[in-house]
């Protein structure tokens, strides 16, 4: 595992390794980044320290000045408020992988054509991220707005901070159905897709990552390396979608 693990951002300190990568990211890019930080201390690139939350979150805490040397998060315009209070270096920025919305059932749920519809029939509840905080719950409620089903579910909502939270309420059967990331479902035994919105309805989700200031060489090594033909293997196996490096996603 990276040194210190995935830490709780609320209680960040600096690494005991001063060579150390401290990496803040998105709750989606959580198994992912946990991977590739052990490749590349296997290849002899060294430690890091890994910290995850929500976009908003990991944005808020850098710009208050939390130990961050690479920052990755779901949602360009958290990125670009970094980028205007001169929090991250802007030649720095780069996409780094796309992603794709589904929506996710218990993992005994019966099949449905319209999973959504026979929640609104029922009783049950849908979580999603915090739209007015979370990116994916912005582009949850895009998602349903675009299909004609956010007015009739507003009551059903169940709000979670991440992703991860909105797949954890739907394990414990908190609520019936929650939309997350498809890289949230890779290896999620406890949840499983019961509807993948089409590509003409899917939000194009990129997510940003860029250079704090306080980035030394290693940093930007670390960068680099997750920018390789390597990675991009380790992120498809997470389930995230192909990036082109002309900045467009292939998979939404």
């Amino acid at each position: 595992m990276a040194a210190g693990g995935a830490l709780a951002l609320s209680a960040c300190a600096p690494p005991a390794d001063a060579d150390a990568v401290r990496v803040f990211a998105a709750a989606s890019l959580t198994d992912a980044l946990g991977a590739l930080a052990d490749q590349w201390r296997r290849g002899g690139g060294g430690e890091t320290v890994l910290s995850f939350s929500g976009s908003g979150a990991v944005a808020r805490q850098v710009l208050a000045g939390a130990p961050a040397d690479f920052v990755a998060l779901a949602d360009p315009a958290w990125m670009d408020r970094l980028g205007d209070a001169g929090a991250v270096r802007p030649a720095s920025r780069f996409d780094l992988v796309c992603n794709r919305l589904v929506v996710v059932g218990g993992a005994d749920s019966a099949s449905s054509g319209d999973p959504i519809g026979a929640l609104l029939r029922g009783a049950g509840r849908l979580a999603m991220g915090d739209p007015d905080s979370v990116p994916a719950g912005a582009y949850a409620r895009d998602w349903l707005t675009r299909i004609g089903r956010w007015d009739d579910l507003q009551d059903r909502i169940l709000p979670a901070a991440d992703v991860r939270a909105v797949r954890s309420f739907v394990a414990r059967g908190e609520a019936e159905l929650g939309v997350v990331y498809r890289s949230d479902t890779v290896g999620a035994s406890s949840v499983r897709v019961v509807l993948e919105p089409p590509p003409g309805e899917q939000p194009r989700i990129v997510c940003p990552a860029a250079l704090t200031l306080a980035a030394g060489p290693v940093a930007e090594a670390f960068a680099a390396f997750l920018r390789s033909t390597e990675a991009a293997a380790v992120f498809s196996r997470h389930g995230f979608a192909p990036l082109d490096r002309s900045g467009a996603g292939s998979g939404v």
